[in-house]
């Protein structure tokens, strides 16, 4: 499809060690995700950054939908070309989950907590979504955060909710991803220290959780995240597992 362009200055971080660059803010995209991924097959740099105002089929994890009022969450991708093995890429997207966590902190006073692989809560409900894709020794990284909505849908008032919603101070998307990029770049420099700060942050830690995989479903209880952020699950039969890829539900206490 056609991408409309919108012309404006964008607030970048004051941070010199910052490895994103070019900023391309849209105002209306399939999926940013989509886009990054087509820039890195023809060999885009690292360091691009594709904001959106407007998706029209955004993507969350097990191909579900992301909808988000036009100008209401902050869409935005990132393409990186990481040299760290495969196996232990995850970490960067995790690193990612915990510096937008950070940004929000910083910009709007809402502390969100996360959600093992990505996502970022308040309570029970869903302020955030991560959703990384690769494309050959490219990864990119979106990020969908709930800035300012005027109000949840019914349909979505228990599982999500918005900064401004949750008492947070006035700002603009610009101001977030500033943070976010400038808190990224710095994140990126110790991922030992990230990932130990990631855990510190995990609401899923020492819950009962019900881990959704395509074939098959585990339960256990969370308790701990490895150096290549696998998490590590107890099961009720006394073993132990590490998961790489599922989709958790934290699971009420019984």
């Amino acid at each position: 499809m056609t991408e409309r362009r919108i012309l404006r200055a964008v607030a970048m971080p004051k941070a010199s060690s910052t490895i994103f660059g070019e900023v391309r803010w849209l105002a209306e995209i399939d999926s940013t995700n989509r886009y990054l991924l087509d820039e890195a097959r023809a060999g885009a740099a690292a360091g691009l950054v594709v904001v959106a105002d407007h998706q029209t089929a955004g993507r969350g994890r097990l191909g579900r939908s992301w909808v988000a009022p036009p100008g209401a969450s902050l869409l935005v991708s990132l393409l990186l070309r990481p040299t760290i093995p495969v196996d232990r890429r995850h970490v960067l997207v995790m690193t990612a989950g915990l510096a937008m966590a950070e940004a929000v902190e910083a910009e709007t006073g809402v502390i969100a907590g996360l959600k093992w692989p990505n996502d970022l809560l308040v309570g029970d409900r869903k302020l955030a979504g991560i959703l990384a894709e690769a494309a050959g020794d490219a990864l990119v990284v979106g990020i969908g955060v709930n800035i300012e909505w005027h109000e949840v849908p019914d349909e979505l008032r228990a599982i999500a909710t918005a900064c401004n919603l949750e008492g947070g101070r006035a700002t603009t998307r610009e101001a977030v991803l500033a943070a976010f990029l400038d808190g990224y770049s710095a994140r990126l420099t110790d991922l030992a220290r990230a990932r130990e700060d990631y855990e510190a942050r995990l609401l899923t830690l020492g819950r009962r959780v019900r881990v959704e995989q395509i074939d098959g479903v585990l339960t256990g209880v969370a308790r701990g995240v490895d150096a290549s952020g696998r998490l590590l699950l107890d099961h009720d039969d006394g073993t132990q597992s590490s998961v790489s890829v599922g989709d958790v539900v934290h699971l009420r206490a019984e």
